[in-house]
């Protein structure tokens, strides 16, 4: 195994998830100075959502044109100039456009990011080793706002650190070798309706780890004001979930090599579905710091777990194809993960959030326990 390129590829997509970090916030910032109201500053944020789509689409095609390595640079050279002209075109209506950019080029750079750490790393060490790039990505996500109260909101210093961190990285990938050969017809990122049919467990994670992080960042600071936490107290409780989320995955991943991968799966499940339930009664009571931690792990823990999975599974065009399926199924479930859970919050119960999360892992646990939730194969109708 060519740990050398392991790492550069993971510190790449990490240096992505710390750009991002200090990004969204610092636009969300900007747009309120400049008088902006929510329903402005919540378009802007869901271009990127959009761009998930489109990428996942593209990325095939790219990959097939220009190769792996060299589609991951030029689109990390990509996000860094529309990062950099965030500072230089103070427009609302070219900011729409140039979100829209990122969110496209830093989707091909996620797909073809973790096809290349699942096609490197050998079976034994897969759960270990994808786990120690989730857990990197998580908590990059987490210093990114950290990072953004040192460097400042009211200059553009943020915007273009964000900028240099991505070049910095598509330096990482010159000369690296053991990325999946892809072909730009057969990984065009068609067929997700036959990659669901084919691994719906693994199809169903996917979309409600996505909703699941939507609504934790965006819904549960909300429902935990509305159940009477002060505003800090209430930050902290959502701190709590993402450190269970970005913690736990080196336990998971270092199982995930020693115990069936199937059963730990739905054994994260399980513990979602459980926690879920155990939120509404055990919110005011002490029991509700460890339940938040678990809350977190096993549903990072279900997107682990699919990633090593599809790696286990699935080589070159077919490992990028199930990627571009991932990311696809990923854009939904952040579209339709907080806009279900706003509306039955508001029309339907306080609880909903929480209520809705139950429901979901509910249907996790039965796919996964169906038989043929697995496939050992994806389909080639793609």
């Amino acid at each position: 195994m060519n740990w050398a390129t392991y790492f550069a590829v993971s510190a790449a997509v990490v240096i992505v998830g710390l750009a991002l970090g200090v990004t969204l916030p610092l636009v969300s910032f900007r747009l309120e100075a400049w008088d902006y109201g929510p329903f402005a500053i919540g378009v802007m944020a869901g271009m990127p959502a959009i761009g998930v789509l489109l990428g996942a689409r593209l990325t095939g095609h790219l990959a097939g044109w220009f190769g792996t390595p060299q589609t991951l640079r030029l689109c990390l050279l990509a996000s860094a100039v529309s990062v950099g002209l965030l500072t230089v075109m103070p427009s609302y209506a070219l900011w729409l456009v140039l979100r829209l950019l990122i969110g496209v080029s830093l989707t091909v750079v996620f797909v073809l990011g973790e096809s290349w750490i699942n096609q490197l790393v050998e079976d034994r060490l897969r759960g270990r080793l994808v786990a120690l790039y989730g857990t990197g990505f998580a908590l990059s996500q987490l210093c990114g706002p950290l990072l953004l109260t040192l460097l400042g909101t009211e200059s553009d210093r943020g915007f273009w650190f964000s900028a240099g961190l991505l070049v910095a990285g598509s330096l990482l990938l010159l000369g690296r070798t053991g990325a999946p050969k892809v072909n730009a017809q057969s990984a065009a990122g068609h067929g997700v309706v036959l990659f669901c049919r084919a691994s719906p467990a693994i199809a169903w994670a996917v979309v409600l780890f996505a909703a699941f992080e939507a609504m934790v960042l965006t819904l549960l600071p909300v429902y935990l004001l509305r159940e009477g936490f002060a505003q800090q107290l209430a930050l902290l409780m959502v701190s709590v979930v993402v450190v269970g989320d970005a913690a736990l995955q080196l336990p998971i991943g270092w199982l995930a090599d020693r115990v069936p991968r199937q059963s730990l799966f739905r054994c994260c499940g399980v513990v979602l579905l459980l926690s879920s339930l155990s939120i509404a009664p055990l919110l005011h009571t002490p029991l509700i710091w460890p339940l938040l931690l678990l809350f977190g792990a096993s549903a990072g823990g279900l997107y682990t777990l699919s990633l090593i999975l599809v790696g286990q599974r699935y080589r070159d065009d077919a490992l990028v194809r199930a990627n571009a399926h991932i990311a696809l199924l990923w854009g939904a479930g952040c579209l339709l993960g907080p806009l279900s859970t706003g509306a039955a919050s508001q029309w339907v119960s306080g609880h909903a959030l929480p209520m809705l999360m139950a429901f979901g892992a509910a249907g996790f646990v039965w796919l996964a326990f169906r038989r043929g939730a697995f496939s050992q194969r994806l389909a080639t109708g793609a």
